[in-house]
């Protein structure tokens, strides 16, 4: 069907078909519940630990290096820099992992 000005008139779905979505979207909410504030809060802690862990390992060594091999240059402030970025990337890397997991779930539990 088609209105006058040629664009197709989007047939509403019937009552039978939009209480079996909600249904079904109710049956999906009970089988998967939301999750809480742990595991946020969990979340956050994995995120700042893969961050925290490269800096200080960086840092470390660059006193090490310091120490052994003393020079013009500070090897603790460029290791920190690295270990910080490097610690950056992966918690970027992780997230990303995790939103695109998320995404396509959703996508297969819309099908």
């Amino acid at each position: 069907m088609a209105e006058k000005s040629g664009k197709p008139v989007k047939k509403e779905p019937d009552l039978a078909a939009q209480i079996g979505v909600k249904a079904a979207r109710k049956l999906k909410a009970q089988r998967n519940p939301a999750p809480g504030v742990w595991s946020g809060l969990g979340l956050m802690g994995v995120i700042g630990w893969s961050v925290v862990v490269p800096t200080l390992l960086g840092a470390a060594l660059g006193l090490w290096l310091d120490r052994h091999y003393p020079g013009g240059r500070s090897w603790t402030l460029a290791l920190l820099v690295a270990g910080l970025t490097l610690g950056c990337l992966n918690a970027w890397h992780w997230v990303s992992q995790e939103d695109q997991a998320m995404r396509d779930e959703q996508e297969n539990n819309d099908e």
